[in-house]
């Protein structure tokens, strides 16, 4: 079975901030086994990437985690950006995506929905692992 994970890179998080996109930009990725050597080759012209989270056994590919992804997020076009040379696998999260998808969580478990919200990057990697795998 393969595994979902989520990455982050920080200076590819500054440079998404000086052009616009937002700092939010996470890579999603399938792989058989332990992402860590894919981070440590590194995506997008960055070797700084770090795994935010992952979720082992699931029966999904990278095409179609990108598919279902992109129903719901902006996926960073490369063709607009070629510093990200060629990366398809690149989403700007939005923060108020991640926090309703919080609130809808925690009314469907019954807790307060009215508690307040302090968006962690774990926060979004879990909402866009969420997202794939519907």
């Amino acid at each position: 079975m393969a595994t979902i994970f989520v990455a982050r890179s920080a200076n590819l998080s500054q440079w998404g901030s000086d052009v616009g996109l937002g700092k939010n930009l996470f890579k999603v990725g399938v792989c058989d086994g332990d992402p860590a050597p894919l981070l440590a080759e590194g995506f997008a012209g960055e070797k700084d990437w770090t795994l935010v989270k992952k979720q082992a056994d699931v029966a999904v590919s990278e095409d179609e985690v990108v598919e279902r992804l992109c129903k719901r997020q902006k996926r960073v076009d490369p063709t607009y950006y070629p510093r990200i040379k060629g990366e398809t696998a690149l989403f700007k999260v939005v923060e108020a995506d991640v926090q309703r998808h919080i609130v809808l969580a925690r009314a469907m478990a019954g807790e307060s929905e009215r508690a307040g919200i302090k968006l962690k990057v774990a926060d979004y990697a879990a909402y866009l692992i969420s997202n794939a795998l519907r």
